[in-house]
């Protein structure tokens, strides 16, 4: 889910040469822990992937374990690439990205980036907590998209290895920060599984109440980065409702049943087969661009709700979280004006997203799953994206 081209442009540009980077309080003993070590025996790589305009560098770090080969930025979090094999066994990079640092800072619609404090959309910038009215930038049309003009996705976060295949990644969101009450201290664990499976884990405490709704923006497609249109792949959600949203893509409260719908996902079927049918969701959001609420609800430990599959490739991917929501996007504003790490251009639909989270506007939305927190809590959250092939 992401903001037109025009969004990105007017405040990119600011938003990267404001980059700051910081260290999180959170980054502790028991946060959480990475998976099992294994695979390769070779621990996490890094070299100088570029410089920021005052002349900070920008490391990219490199994880491999059970056939995945995963490619992080300091930068935004950032998935740059994630290569797994096909049916026959030849690899290629599934995630979009650039192939350089400057893009990143000045045309990226949130490619693979970690996502805070607030993914997705607060309606017309602005919440109430415990009385009092909050401000936050508005970068979205009428309303607050992924953070602000310079959210989590446009620091540079402090990184450690924490094991052969895994990364703590941290910093402080200072008070105020983007219109947000409360130092919000945070660490992402990315790590690869012994089976190759992406996992990722936030954590984060406040000393203040604030909202926090962390995610991860990559855009998948499972025949290859570059390769083309991501319709013929086959989607299967274990959603019954999705929360239909009004023309600035803001819910309008409802939890509505898919049945009947172009967004019934329950048994798989290609992503192509109903994204041009006539229905005023679908052209709110030029396509698939909408918050799935999971039949699982919250849950303690991931839990599998969403299955992809490309025929072409024969690869698959199977998504777990604890959240109870799935922004599902179809890279609608993909428009041929970004040339990715293959020097292709992306265009609409040529990859999808599985945003996992809490809904949005949830905020202002006092019958959503709450997302405040706060001090002496810990915010917890977690995403497994596994990865495997069919051979027919």
């Amino acid at each position: 889910m992401t903001p037109s081209r025009r969004t990105i442009l007017t405040s990119a540009v600011a938003a990267g040469v404001a980059a700051t980077s910081g260290v999180a309080g959170a980054a502790d003993t028991t946060a959480a822990a990475p998976a099992s070590h294994g695979g390769t025996g070779r621990g996490p790589r890094q070299e100088v992937f570029g410089h920021l305009p005052d002349g900070r560098d920008v490391h990219r770090w490199t994880l491999s374990r059970g056939g995945t080969l995963l490619k992080v930025l300091s930068y935004g979090g950032i998935v740059q690439t994630l290569e797994v094999r096909d049916r026959r066994g030849e690899r290629a990079n599934v995630s979009l990205g650039f192939a350089s640092l400057e893009p990143y800072l000045t045309l990226s619609p949130y490619f693979g980036a970690l996502i805070g404090r607030y993914g997705n959309r607060i309606a017309a910038g602005r919440f109430t907590l415990d009385g009092r009215t909050y401000s936050l930038p508005v970068n979205n049309g009428p309303n607050s998209l992924h953070g602000g003009n310079q959210g989590f996705d446009k620091h540079v976060w402090h990184v450690e290895p924490t094991g052969p295949a895994s990364l703590a990644l941290t910093r402080t969101s200072p008070d105020g920060e983007e219109g947000y009450p409360g130092a919000l201290d945070v660490r992402v664990d990315y790590s690869l599984t012994d089976d190759g499976a992406l996992r990722i884990d936030y954590r984060a405490t406040t000393d203040a109440p604030t909202v926090v709704n962390l995610t991860n923006h990559t855009y998948w497609n499972l025949a290859g980065e570059g390769s083309g249109t991501a319709l013929d792949h086959h989607v299967q959600l274990a959603a019954s409702r999705f929360t239909p949203v009004d023309p600035t893509l803001i819910p309008t409260g409802d939890l509505a049943p898919v049945a009947g719908t172009p967004f019934d996902f329950r048994r798989a079927k290609p992503v192509g087969r109903d994204i041009r049918r006539s229905h005023e969701q679908l052209r709110f959001g030029q396509g698939f661009d909408h918050n799935f609420v999971l039949d699982k609800g919250g849950t303690r430990r991931p839990e599998q709700f969403a299955t992809v599959y490309d025929p072409s490739s024969g690869r698959t991917m199977t998504v777990s979280t604890t959240e109870p929501g799935v922004q599902f996007y179809t890279g609608n504003f993909l428009d041929g004006s970004f040339a990715g790490t293959s020097g292709s251009f992306y265009r609409q639909s040529d990859a999808l997203c599985l945003e996992t989270q809490h809904f949005p506007d949830s905020p202002n939305q006092p019958a959503f799953p709450s997302t405040v927190l706060r001090p002496g809590r810990t915010y917890r959250s977690s995403t497994v994206y596994a990865f495997g092939v069919r051979r027919a």
